[in-house]
């Protein structure tokens, strides 16, 4: 009788891409893919550990899982498996547990276990796993690096997803061949700390970008996000020059605008470094690159005045996108035990602000392109015989429903 197996996923597309490239293995061995609510053999359940509500929310799945189904086997991955493995071990129902080094051996151990596969042996599996996400016509998320050295002080990252470590270029342009070869057009590179890849392989970022700009079939490529001091001029002026599949797109984590909680949380670059950088982006690209930045609202030592100061950075550099999150006091790192916390009423305060705004600068920054001719993929949903897309620059485009365009990049006027 054939096995059934569902996964469930919580967090960033890191996790998604994964989840994503184990369902291809267990689908290849012979397994059924069903929805979660259908009573499989086995779950997969893929958690995050970002924030203390994550954490929760890994668990209380599991649970409801073995509630569900009593009867499934269930294996648990991902950020919250690596940090609080103990807690997963305990659970009565859970199979497997597999840490951020164990990744490789997620699909060739259970089927092991199962009887579906050849004995693993005993080469040494890699401990960074290359991943993609499939599922969807217009776009892939493509992992090209995994863990982070930097050690902020307000992040357990590093201790979850381990230290700073890539795929090779050749592994990522073979995925991104794979990627092609399913008709998607556009690739969204991601990782813990992209920029940083090479670390492992000797090799840059800007020569996987170079290899990836050459595999033929894909159209368009994104950065999902990069630290200021790993976005170098020369990968600027490369995409600058118009010659390239890299968008005029930019995710860069700020996380707060004011230089003395820079330095407090050990970030490497300072305010005025980091609007240099968006001026310099502007100054090559012009006033039409889209700019997601994201903030932390409440962190520890963060008095009313300081936060002013971010909210005044955000409206001098002008992001067209501000990614908000509220900070979540994370044990075991030291920004948990600094003086100055702040409490949750005031952070809601002030994730309120900024997604006010978000609002407002997003709603300027599209304002300012109208008129402009752009390219938008547009994707096959439909939703009220509307279907929509995303131009090179990020702006969300609807139009009347027409299963021709599902897939194709249309030059539209906004």
């Amino acid at each position: 009788m054939t096995k059934r197996i569902a996964f469930l996923t919580l967090g960033c597309k890191l996790n998604y891409a994964e989840t994503s490239t184990y369902e291809r293995g267990f689908r290849d061995a012979g397994l059924e893919v069903v929805p979660w609510r259908a009573g499989a053999d086995l779950y997969l359940i893929n958690t995050c550990s970002v924030t203390a509500t994550a954490d929760s929310k890994s668990r209380n799945l599991v649970r409801k899982v073995l509630r569900i189904n009593p009867s499934a086997k269930v294996i648990v991955t991902g950020c919250s498996a690596q940090l609080r493995r103990a807690d997963y071990e305990r659970i009565e129902g859970v199979w497997k547990v597999f840490g951020c080094s164990e990744k490789s051996a997620v699909v060739p151990d259970c089927l092991d276990a199962l009887g579906l596969g050849a004995p693993c042996s005993n080469a040494p599996l890699s401990d960074v796993f290359g991943a993609y996400s499939t599922g969807e016509r217009t776009r892939s998320f493509l992992k090209v690096q995994d863990g982070c050295d930097n050690l902020c002080n307000y992040c357990t990252v590093p201790y979850a997803r381990g230290s700073s470590r890539n795929i090779p270029v050749c592994e990522c342009v073979k995925m991104a061949r794979e990627i092609a070869a399913d008709g998607v057009k556009e690739i969204v590179l991601t990782g813990v700390n992209t920029g940083d890849f090479g670390k492992t392989t000797g090799e840059s970022f800007l020569s996987l970008l170079k290899a990836l700009d050459e595999v033929k079939g894909i159209e368009r490529y994104r950065i999902s996000s990069i630290e200021p001091n790993l976005l170098s001029d020369e990968i600027i002026d490369w995409i600058a020059t118009g010659r390239t599949k890299f968008q005029p797109h930019f995710h860069i984590p700020l996380q707060v605008g004011c230089d003395e909680l820079l330095s407090a949380m050990g970030r490497r670059y300072t305010t005025a470094f980091f609007a240099a950088k968006i001026d310099y982006i502007r100054s090559r690209m012009g006033t039409g690159v889209f700019f997601g930045i994201d903030v932390m609202a409440g962190l520890p030592g963060e008095t009313p005045e300081l936060f002013d100061k971010t909210v005044a950075f955000l409206q001098q550099i002008r992001p067209a996108f501000i990614h908000v999150f509220p900070y979540s006091r994370r044990p075991g790192t030291p920004a948990a035990s600094y003086p100055g916390q702040v409490s949750e009423d005031e952070k809601k305060r002030r994730v309120a602000v900024l997604e006010e705004l978000c609002s407002r600068l997003h709603d300027e920054f599209v304002l300012s392109q109208k008129g402009t001719r752009v390219s938008v993929l547009f994707e096959s949903k439909e939703k009220g015989g509307l279907m929509g897309g995303y131009s090179g620059n990020y702006i969300r485009v609807t139009r009347p429903f027409d299963p021709e365009l599902s897939g194709k990049i249309v030059d539209v006027t906004l």
